[in-house]
């Protein structure tokens, strides 16, 4: 994988955003690999799809991909809000890569973030434009990065380190399972998940999550069995190796 843009590429092209996107598009296309089957190279749909920008011809997977020059952040804006509401919910939302880069075109970071961490909770609405702007009442949206687990964060390239393909074909085939969950099932699983990243050791009781049920009955207000549920969850996370259960209510983390 060679981290560096191919700054020829972008020959012919004038607009700053323009050459962004050859740059960051091509770069995709030249180094990058499916985190799900491992295939390379991917392909690219025609230009202006209003889904994807990448395929996996072997696996099936799409991506999406958004690009930045500078430090990677936690909050990513995006278009529409209706429009990102619609395709998160939808059965052919994509995978999204997130890439940035440094002022001398070298890639920093490089992650996916597997569809079935995006929800509604993450989309942040924009306040509408002004009645004085040309599209009026337009409302955008920003993608809080800071509200999807860890689990969700995958990294292909990190602070210009290259990671095992290996290890990220097991971190994104492990939380698969997810997307044949409903929302609300999801959202629960999800939800639990952020609870267990919130607490700072790595080994951890029933307690400690029963401490969240606040937290949680402001979210679902109509539920009056949070206990239930958190046991449930627990038990379904257990049951894909994404924590141990070690008896008598305690818990481990597993890396």
């Amino acid at each position: 994988m060679d981290l560096n843009f191919k700054k020829e590429l972008a020959n012919g092209y004038s607009s700053n955003s323009q050459i962004a996107r050859v740059l960051s598009e091509s770069w995709v296309k030249l180094n990058s690999y499916c985190p799900s089957c491992g295939e390379k190279p991917l392909n690219d749909f025609e230009n202006n799809r209003p889904v994807a920008d990448f395929y996996c011809k072997k696996c099936s997977e799409e991506f999406e991909l958004k690009s930045k020059n500078g430090k990677f952040s936690t909050t990513i804006t995006d278009g529409a809000y209706d429009t990102m509401i619609q395709r998160i919910t939808s059965d052919t939302n994509p995978n999204f890569f997130f890439l940035t880069y440094s002022k001398e075109l070298v890639v920093d970071n490089f992650l996916i973030i597997p569809k079935q961490f995006f929800t509604p909770d993450i989309i942040i609405k924009r306040k509408p434009l002004s009645e004085t702007a040309r599209r009026a009442g337009w409302t955008g949206c920003n993608i809080d990065l800071s509200k999807v687990s860890e689990l969700g964060k995958i990294f292909l390239v990190e602070k210009t380190k290259i990671i095992n393909p290996e290890i990220v074909q097991t971190a994104f085939n492990k939380t698969t399972f997810l997307r044949n969950k409903s929302l609300d099932s999801k959202g629960w699983i999800l939800d639990i998940l952020n609870c267990i990243e919130k607490i700072p050791n790595r080994d951890f009781t029933l307690k400690d999550i029963y401490n969240f049920e606040k937290d949680l009955k402001v979210k679902y207000p109509n539920n009056n069995f949070i206990k239930d549920k958190i046991r449930q969850q627990l038990q379904l996370l257990r049951d894909r190796e994404i924590i141990e259960f070690n008896g008598r209510g305690t818990y481990k983390k597993i890396d």
